[in-house]
């Protein structure tokens, strides 16, 4: 007798289809959990619409319900992407992998540009930072080996680390030539003056 509760217990109940009610209810908690964008809210919508169903007499008003709380308040897009740029500039990412990451959270381009712009003039101290972060470049540890083939298969390493945290070329340039940390953090130093 124990052994068939456990077996109840186990099968999972089909979830009840949503309703309007509910659907909102899904929303809010998704915002007051969430720093979000309406773009991915209408996706969590959608998603769950897909996992659970509907039983509405109407279709769901999916972008309505973003839009409205984004009328509230609840959801910002340029906040949003504000905050998500200061984020991933702090942990050395470059321009365009922040681009990238806004244009997957549904960010909309002036948004998303105006974003990055405000970000921008921090492109060279958030890239100095990387590279003493990851010890690349100037901040890397002394080398062992002497040889030329290995000093330049090092090189071309840290040049595509920087290019895939997304930094431009001229700036992971700047920064892996400067023959020490002191001038590397001197570039930064002469672009904040």
């Amino acid at each position: 007798m124990g052994e068939a509760r456990q077996d109840d217990r186990r099968q999972k109940r089909a979830p009840r289809p949503l309703d309007a009610a509910r659907l909102d209810e899904l929303a809010l908690h998704y915002a007051a959990r969430y720093a979000t964008t309406a773009a991915k809210l209408q996706r969590y919508l959608q998603r769950k619409l897909k996992e659970r169903g509907w039983t509405g007499d109407a279709p769901p008003d999916v972008p309505g319900i973003a839009a409205r709380l984004a009328a509230l308040g609840y959801v910002n897009d340029r906040l949003f992407a504000e905050s998500r740029t200061r984020d991933m500039t702090a942990r050395g990412l470059g321009r365009r992998r922040v681009a990238g990451a806004l244009a997957m959270a549904g960010v909309d381009a002036d948004t998303s540009a105006e974003s990055l712009d405000q970000a921008g003039a921090v492109a060279l101290a958030t890239a100095v930072a990387f590279a003493r972060r990851k010890r690349l470049g100037p901040f890397a540890r002394e080398a062992t080996a002497t040889d030329p083939a290995s000093r330049q298969k090092a090189a071309q390493k840290a040049m595509a680390a920087m290019l895939r945290a997304g930094h431009g070329l001229d700036v992971a340039r700047r920064v892996l030539a400067a023959p020490d940390p002191a001038a590397a953090e001197a570039l930064v130093d002469d672009i904040s003056e």
